[in-house]
Formats: C-alpha cells, sequence, structure tokens
C-alpha cells in the first residue's frame, strides 16, 4: 500500500491530447463529485441520478460505486483501518484519472476518515473536486437497510462497521450538504446540479 513508484525507470508520460482539449470537446470541466454518509444514507441513488440528470444535459460521466470498485479494483482489500484507506487511495487516483480524461466522474463511497477524503482532495486543483455531504441520521440509515447489515452489526455478526463499530468522520466544510433522510431525490439532484452550474462544472 504505497504511493511511490516501484522503479525510478518510471516517469509520466505527457500526452498530446489534453484536459483542456477534452473539456473543450465535451463542453463542459471535468471533475470529481464525491459523495461521502452512511450507508443507506442514499449515496449511491443519489449519485447515479445525479449522472442521469448530466447524461440528459449531453454531460460524459461515470460513476464509480463503492460495491461494484469492491467487486474488481479493489476486490483484495478487507474493512480494516488500513484496508479502508487504500480503497479510498486507490478509488481517488482512478478519479482522478476520469476527471483528466474530462469526464465528471461521481464516487459513492462511504469514505469514513476526513483525512482520507482530504488526501484525494489534495491530490487535484483546487474546484476539481466536490465533496457531497448525504447528511442521514443513522436511524434512517437502519430503517432502510435492504441488505440487513445494520442488523447484522447490531447482532456483532460483522465487525468494524460504519457508524456501529467503526467511527464516520462527517465533513466539516463540504461543498454541498444535503439530508437525503427527509429531501425528496429530485429535490436533491436538482440542488446538486445548481451547484455544478454554479461553480461551472457544466453550463
Amino acid at each position: 500500500m504505497t504511493t511511490t513508484p516501484v522503479s525510478s525507470n518510471v516517469v509520466w508520460h505527457q500526452a498530446t491530447v489534453t484536459r483542456q482539449r477534452r473539456e473543450l470537446q465535451n463542453a463542459h470541466r471535468g471533475a470529481i463529485i464525491w459523495f461521502t454518509g452512511l450507508s443507506g444514507s442514499g449515496k449511491s441513488t443519489l449519485a447515479h441520478a445525479v449522472e442521469e440528470a448530466l447524461h440528459q444535459k449531453g454531460c460524459r460521466t461515470f460513476v464509480l460505486d463503492g460495491d461494484n470498485v469492491r467487486h474488481g479494483l479493489c476486490g483484495d482489500l478487507g474493512f480494516s483501518d488500513a484496508g479502508r484507506v487504500e480503497n479510498i487511495r486507490r478509488v481517488g487516483e482512478v478519479a482522478k484519472l476520469f476527471m483528466e480524461a474530462g469526464i465528471i466522474v461521481l464516487t459513492a463511497f462511504i469514505s469514513p476518515y476526513r483525512a482520507d477524503r482530504e488526501r484525494v482532495r489534495s491530490m487535484v486543483k483546487e474546484g476539481d473536486f466536490i465533496e457531497i455531504y448525504c447528511d442521514t441520521p443513522i436511524e434512517v440509515c437502519e430503517s432502510r437497510d435492504v441488505k440487513g447489515l445494520y442488523k447484522k452489526a447490531r447482532a456483532g455478526q460483522i465487525k468494524e462497521f460504519t457508524g456501529i463499530s467503526s467511527p464516520y468522520e462527517a465533513p466539516e466544510m463540504p461543498e454541498l450538504a444535503l439530508n437525503t433522510g427527509t429531501t425528496d431525490l429530485q429535490v436533491c439532484v436538482n440542488q446538486v446540479i445548481d451547484d455544478l452550474m454554479r461553480v461551472g462544472i457544466t453550463g
């Protein structure tokens, strides 16, 4: 779990097709839209709904979803502190590549540690990382527990479960905080789209 190249012969290749040229072709900026919150807070639902809205506007998008990534890219990682840190590091690196391709990449990860989210933010220029906090009370998240994970965590069958036996560090200054527990999904989508327009990611 290291960020340093394994060889001193590894160098970054500068492409002739730049991010700026890709963004010009796409008619919008590339960006990382980082949805964070407890399990069941609505991150994936909101991220995919926002992607649908952006797609209908003609934007080039992709959603990196927590469960999907753990089927492949991060399939070798567990849920220990070290495993969670490495999971988000890898996701951050992939998200940065998508952004450099001029794509609006939306990520839906619990990403419980503030330092990990700030590390991803520090990897890109100011304004490229938009943190959206899906602020939903744990009681509401548990009531939505379609996977039965909270029930298992309460029974001690799942160790290191965020919000129960492992901490969640809420963002202190997210670009946008949404009460995804009570606010209608479409209202949340509209708020996200309005914010992306406000900061000049989309027109």
